[in-house]
């Protein structure tokens, strides 16, 4: 019977939790802190998981085969390798190994150096600095901090003005904190965003089926960025052809550089790409699981989805291993948001969540159970409501109508998650 530790405790972590107990039924799991809805399917365990002593601590009392590291945090931390010098077998990349998405900088010139196609940038450490490169570049443009900042670091400015106030937002006034002490300032590019999640052994890679999500807070993509509004898989335009290439252009060479680097990536590399009219292109790469990409990924995952992990947290090769499949069908995760979200996310709102329909599921994120045993808010993006159907007409639809139903005053949700392949099915240019 294996016996895993999964860190983190929002949407990601619980879609995770909720595929390993669809794969191993009898799987022993404690998750560390959890949330309300991952409760249900394993042993939850308050824990700080940003410190690695901490971490192995409770990965030794518990004697888990391996450990399944869910949001960046704890990998920046160095709890990976804190598990390793342990011996305790570790699902995610190194700190140094992190850093393809913990600093764009690094990123930035491990893509240079390895001839990935990616946006043009420049890295500035003074609001002046970044002003005069933005100016230079022309609007639109791309203002990105370098460091973490839970997925709110990136502003599209779509005018000088737009962008010269993100720029003093985030170095000036420090709205993100350290992560803004420097920043990228991009060349604006066109196209569509696609998700690739790839599971790697440091050399050999496995990519799962793409995903589009959606990041601006209102319909039609309009509004502030968030960490992410809703997602969709599969994504027509992601042929077979394309993904090839882009395992050939992108993630080969990438893994590559990071070997040279001295610092091999095993775990989860997320590709965030851009279709442009060349070819596609690194918008960002992500050391983890993606939110809410997680949660309409898994569901269509087809294969030993668990026994892959715990291969590559033990250091084997994947080498010579089937590929994890598709299943059919179509899976749509609208995200359920607080009032306030995404400025200040207000907590503390009664959760009220009706009976779900047939191939339909919440998956939890900011969401607390209160000593009165009542569902509460308690972050940004309180639930994910992800459907599967054989259509993906029919699971926009379930998604949708399901995320209605979930009750909380402030709630707010996109009802057009997909709406560019709604638009593909239709035969709308």
């Amino acid at each position: 019977m294996t016996r895993l530790l999964l860190l983190g405790g929002g949407g990601r972590e619980h879609a995770l939790a909720w595929r390993l107990r669809q794969d191993d039924p009898a799987l022993e799991l404690i998750a560390a802190p959890g949330n309300p809805g991952i409760a249900e399917l394993a042993r939850c365990v308050p824990l700080t998981i940003t410190d690695p002593a901490a971490v192995v601590a409770l990965a030794t009392a518990e004697r888990v085969d391996a450990v399944l590291v869910g949001p960046e945090g704890p990998l920046a931390a160095g709890v990976v390798d804190a598990l390793r010098a342990a011996g305790i077998p570790a699902f995610g990349p190194t700190a140094a190994a992190a850093r393809i998405e913990t600093s764009k900088r690094f990123a930035k010139d491990l893509m240079a150096r390895a001839g990935v196609p990616t946006a043009g940038a420049s890295m500035h450490t003074t609001s002046a600095s970044a002003i005069a490169a933005a100016r230079a570049l022309g609007a639109p443009v791309v203002v990105k901090a370098s460091g973490l900042a839970a997925g709110k670091g990136v502003v599209v400015a779509m005018s000088m003005d737009e962008a010269e106030r993100a720029i003093h937002d985030i170095m000036d006034d420090r709205s993100l904190g350290d992560a803004g002490a420097e920043v990228l300032i991009e060349e604006y590019m066109t196209g569509e965003e696609l998700s690739l999640f790839v599971i790697t052994d440091g050399t050999h890679a496995m990519p799962l089926v793409a995903a589009q999500d959606h990041k601006r807070l209102l319909a039609g993509d309009l509004g502030p960025n968030t960490g992410g509004m809703g997602a969709y898989a599969p994504v027509a335009l992601a042929t077979p052809e394309l993904i090839a290439r882009i395992m050939r252009e992108i993630v080969a060479p990438t893994l590559a550089a990071l070997r040279a680097e001295g610092c091999p990536f095993t775990g989860l590399l997320y590709a965030g790409l851009m279709l442009t009219p060349t070819g596609p292109k690194v918008v960002e790469f992500n050391c983890r699981f993606g939110d809410p990409e997680t949660q309409v990924v898994l569901p269509l995952v087809d294969g030993p989805f668990l026994e892959t992990l715990v291969r590559v947290a033990r250091g084997e090769s994947l080498a010579g291993t089937a590929p994890l499949g598709v299943r059919p069908g179509a899976a749509v995760t609208t995200v359920v948001a607080a009032a306030g979200y995404p400025a200040t996310a207000r907590t503390g709102d009664l959760v009220q969540l009706p009976d779900l329909p047939p191939h339909t599921l919440y998956f939890h994120a900011g969401t607390r159970r209160g000593e009165d045993g009542l569902l509460r808010t308690a972050g940004g993006r309180v639930l994910a409501v992800t459907a599967v159907a054989s259509r993906f007409a029919d699971a926009q639809a379930l998604s949708r109508d399901a995320a209605a139903r979930v009750q909380f005053d402030g709630a707010q949700f996109r009802r057009d998650i997909g709406w560019r392949e709604a638009a593909r099915s239709a035969g709308t240019p």
